[in-house]
């Protein structure tokens, strides 16, 4: 699930949004006053959305989105005059007065694009060391000789033994070659 972190200069406020936000079914990883708190906040934290006010007592919310890491999403609450005069591509206003709403709208995208996003990442390659493409390489070597595979079915015969054993890549690979007496 993703952590929703609230940023507001008066605790009541914060506590507020956080109260709406719980009652809907979302997670608030925490309520902060300043915007130093916020980046200590979300130490430890892969990803996650901001909500805060357009001035906090120790940065605005353009400062705190800079100190931010890539992966965290940002929604301002700003007067349309403020957004119009500093607004940012990066980040989502959201007019005052707030209709709760439009801020539960908001942050649903918000959530589905983060986890859009975090699926991405997770899908991109392994990037392996030379030593483990050795490994494997010299696996296939094997299975090709021994067996008289081609390159591409000595790779998924890797691959399904891997699956099926709930090992890494490389593990069977290792396993392959220990058998194997390499």
């Amino acid at each position: 699930m993703t952590g929703v972190i609230i940023a507001f200069p008066r605790a009541e406020v914060g506590n507020k949004i956080k109260a709406i936000l719980v009652r809907s079914g979302y997670q608030v990883t925490g309520v902060y006053t300043s915007g130093s708190q916020v980046i200590q906040g979300v130490n430890g934290l892969d990803d996650g959305i901001v909500i805060t006010s357009y001035r906090l007592p120790d940065m605005i919310y353009r400062e705190l989105r800079e100190d931010l890491p890539a992966e965290f999403r940002m929604i301002a609450l700003t007067s349309q005059e403020q957004w119009d005069e500093n607004g940012d591509e990066g980040v989502i206003s959201l007019s005052l007065p707030l209709k709760v709403h439009e801020l539960l709208s908001t942050l649903e995208m918000e959530v589905y694009n983060l986890e859009r996003a975090r699926r991405r990442r997770k899908k991109k390659p392994a990037v392996r060391s030379t030593e483990e493409q050795a490994i494997i390489d010299k696996a296939k070597g094997i299975l090709m000789s021994r067996n008289n595979m081609s390159e591409p079915e000595a790779h998924r015969y890797l691959q399904k033994t891997s699956m099926d054993n709930g090992t890494s890549f490389t593990e069977t690979a290792q396993m392959i070659l220990s058998l194997m007496d390499f």
